[in-house]
């Protein structure tokens, strides 16, 4: 079955609904607006079991279908990132500093034209929870609306969340079992040294020399501490240190990116971390300190749910546009933190030929508004079926 007529209907309004949530774009927590924007469009389907004001500024929605019945969860996250605009489209973010460069306005109205099919229709059994999320792109509003527990409070049994891809066709879904999205972690060394006259080393101890060494022995870390088929990114980002051409400072300051999707491989970095900010902190004559920050898990799809979904989707897209054994992602996403306690899945569906996400030219393709909104629909008919 391809895109479902009734959804394909709501092209118009799921167009309008988007470009509207585009220019307003709110950022982590702060999504007020937003928010009451899906409740207001909930209560025009006939919805009426909505919950608001969780994990600050979330949602969740209750569709009961037909009978009783298990709870399928379907996710969107709904913040913007921190960064200015520069499509030049009418409908343009109108918040300096705040634009949707990930396309969350567009996986919240898919899930909205979900929404409102599903309302209609109620073509299920049991129910369907409607999770809009808060605070995805930094902090981790999927952890806190877990810690508060949603998956409990509405009893949710497995949970599907979809994301646009760029260089996708529009149309076409991928995803993959087991591992889908790195765990991130975020470490920062600082480095305290004696600092003094440019002219005069042998007065002090230098940390930008020291840093350096630090930065080069991290590389090492891939090359010789891990093993070559288990996926691994350190990347240092950021080095921080000095003042003027003729002054040797106090301090240096590093920061790298961790990906990974082992545990035994982000123990084994944390460790060569330390052992080698000590090692060259002794070398220097200088300190070394590492602040090490655990971030998002590894995105684990579960195996059984991610056939399922696949299946799903080629009902929607059809055999050819739906690869069921894509390549893991290095990224992250806190979709992780509900898939470790509910089993499920997460897709991308094609965004097209566009800019990349996070790129200040990017804009979601409303044309795939109704795939994603489809595969929602017909996902929770055939998992939920009414007998």
């Amino acid at each position: 079955m391809p895109v479902i007529n009734r959804i394909a209907d709501f092209t118009p309004d799921m167009t309008a609904w988007r470009q509207h949530l585009h220019q307003h774009p709110e950022l982590v927590f702060d999504c007020h607006q937003t928010a009451a924007f899906v409740v207001e469009k909930l209560r025009s389907f006939g919805i009426t079991d909505i919950h608001e004001g969780i994990a600050t500024s979330g949602v969740v929605a209750i569709i009961e279908g037909q009978g009783d019945g298990p709870t399928i969860g379907l996710r969107a996250d709904m913040d913007a990132l921190p960064m200015d605009e520069v499509t030049g489209l009418d409908y343009a973010s109108k918040i300096n500093g705040a634009m949707h460069a990930c396309g969350h306005d567009g996986h919240t109205t898919m899930l909205l034209g979900a929404a409102k099919y599903l309302a209609e229709t109620r073509n299920f059994r049991g129910r369907v929870a409607l999770v809009f999320q808060p605070a995805e792109e930094s902090i981790g509003g999927a952890q806190v609306m877990v810690e508060e527990g949603i998956l409990d409070r509405f009893a949710i049994d497995e949970i599907y969340a979809l994301h646009n891809l760029p260089g996708l066709p529009v149309g076409h879904f991928q995803t993959v079992a087991g591992p889908i999205m790195a765990a991130v972690d975020t470490a920062t060394i600082t480095v305290q040294g004696r600092g003094g006259h440019g002219a005069m080393p042998h007065d002090t101890a230098d940390p930008v020399v020291a840093a350096v060494s630090i930065v080069q022995a991290i590389q090492t870390i891939l090359s010789r501490n891990h093993y070559a088929f288990d996926q691994l990114v350190i990347s240092v980002t950021q080095i921080h240190t000095g003042s003027a051409d003729n002054v040797i400072p106090d301090t240096a300051w590093i920061q790298a990116t961790v990906r990974s999707y082992d545990k035994d491989v982000q123990a084994m970095v944390i460790r060569r971390l330390e052992e080698i900010c000590a090692g060259q902190a002794a070398s220097f004559g200088v300190e070394a300190t590492l602040d090490y920050e655990i971030g998002y898990p590894a995105t684990v799809n579960d195996a059984d749910k991610t056939a399922f979904a696949c299946d799903v989707a080629r009902e929607i897209a059809g055999d050819t546009a739906v690869n069921g054994a894509a390549s893991p992602e290095m990224g992250a996403e806190d979709f992780a933190y509900f898939l470790e306690k509910r089993p499920g899945a997460y897709l991308f569906v094609g965004n097209g030929d566009t800019a990349g996400l996070h790129h200040p030219a990017y804009d979601f393709t409303d044309e795939g508004a109704a795939h994603g909104a489809s595969f929602f629909a017909r996902l929770v008919e055939t998992a939920q079926p009414v007998v």
